[in-house]
């Protein structure tokens, strides 16, 4: 497998054109705060005669990340508050996510893990005996998430060592692995990284983290492909970003390109309240209106759940717009329901 060169240096996104050279200084102080990664593939993608280029706006450093706000928060949608142990993070009755690395192929500017990834703790030997063994004991835990950091990061063989004690655990039937790696770094998706995320007997699922078609690029589908017929399901995660997917036009294109690649759009993700992200969030307005604009003008395979993840650690909501309200009483009661084009119908309340 050849290895990727990542640029993780302002110093270095100068040499590559890809920063002015007198925002080093300040681009310094957001690296010393925040991990800078962006790997070869994705750094060959930014156009960089187009100072708004949504490619770099995801990925490259901006001095803006030191302006923070007042509701913004380290652990902006509670990860800490639902740890029982090292690496577990269980929010959900029948789920838990099994944090594996905080090591990422590339860091997003708008990480809500940001505080955290990049930084070593990769969980040891005897920290991940003592997640498994929670798994192990909570027979209510359907589904495990592999998530990080980036679990795709690590070795074949010690993803292998993973799914085999999460094979070996028969309440779990799903095991779901969350990744930008695919997309980051497309050669890491060997035929033996594809072979070691299978776990026996459970069905494993890959949740794509995608935000702009261009980051579809020809080796990132070759790869997606590579899973796809392996077996295993494709799930597209997306976060809705100012400057990057907010128009129709993008988030259609986005939708559309997902599916081409067998990546069924699940979950399109209000940004969080990380620090030092104010810049890169819409308002949620922007998310609703987007949503009514893929309703009946793409595939219904490109319609995904928009969500909210509330902060404190509360979950997910989805808070997409409402096509149904309820009017009249007793004997005229019904609902009255909004197609795609605006248009409203009356319809029986049962």
């Amino acid at each position: 497998m050849a290895k990727t060169q990542t640029l993780r240096t302002p110093a270095r996104l100068r040499d590559r054109g890809l920063v002015p050279a007198d925002s080093v200084g300040r681009l310094d102080e957001v690296a010393a705060r925040y991990a800078v990664a962006l790997p070869g593939p994705l750094a060959a993608l930014v156009d960089r005669d187009d100072p708004q280029d949504p490619i770099a706006r995801q990925f490259v450093p901006d001095a803006r990340e030191l302006e923070g706000q007042p509701h913004e928060l380290a652990d902006p949608i509670g990860d800490d508050a639902h740890s029982p142990v090292r690496g577990i993070v269980h929010r959900y009755p029948d789920r838990v996510l099994l944090k594996l690395t905080q090591i990422c192929a590339v860091y997003c500017r708008f990480c809500f893990r940001r505080e955290i990834v990049g930084k070593p703790g990769a969980l040891d030997r005897a920290a991940l005996e003592a997640a498994l063994d929670y798994i192990r004991g909570h027979t209510e835990i359907w589904e495990v998430i592999l998530s990080g950091g980036d679990p795709l990061v690590l070795s074949a063989r010690r993803l292998r060592e993973v799914m085999k004690a999460l094979a070996a655990i028969d309440h779990v039937k799903i095991v779901r692995i969350h990744t930008r790696v695919p997309i980051a770094d497309p050669v890491r998706i060997t035929s033996d990284l594809v072979r070691a995320m299978k776990a026996s007997g459970k069905a494993t699922y890959v949740a794509v983290h995608v935000n702009h078609a261009r980051e579809l690029s020809p080796a990132a589908r070759a790869a997606c492909a590579r899973m796809a017929d392996a077996g295993m399901p494709l799930l597209g995660q997306s976060v809705l970003l100012s400057g990057v997917n907010d128009t129709p036009q993008a988030m259609r294109e986005l939708m559309r390109a997902l599916v081409e690649c067998r990546i069924k759009p699940y979950y399109l993700h209000h940004a969080d309240l990380a620090p030092g992200t104010s810049h890169l969030r819409t308002g949620i307005d922007t998310g609703r209106a987007l949503m009514r604009d893929l309703r009946g003008r793409v595939s219904g395979l490109c319609q995904p759940a928009y969500v909210l993840d509330i902060p404190g650690g509360h979950g997910k909501s989805p808070i997409g717009p409402n096509y149904l309200e309820y009017a009249g009483s007793n004997g005229n009661a019904h609902y009255i329901v909004e197609d795609f084009n605006g248009r409203t119908h009356a319809y029986p309340p049962r």
